[in-house]
């Protein structure tokens, strides 16, 4: 069940990505979905978080 609720997320901006385009606001769906790429990019580069030792 934790894999499955991992992929909402990605779920929820599809389905928004989706929708504008179907609604025809196509430069906010890029909008989104570059927002959304740099967001994933961001959380597999960005330095480990480390509590005090």
């Amino acid at each position: 069940m934790a894999s499955v609720r991992a992929f909402g997320p990605w779920l929820a901006v599809l389905a928004v990505v989706l929708l504008l385009s179907a609604l025809r606001l196509r430069t906010l769906a890029t909008v989104v979905s570059l927002a959304w790429l740099a967001w994933c990019v961001w959380t597999w580069v960005r330095p480990t978080r480390r509590g005090p030792r």
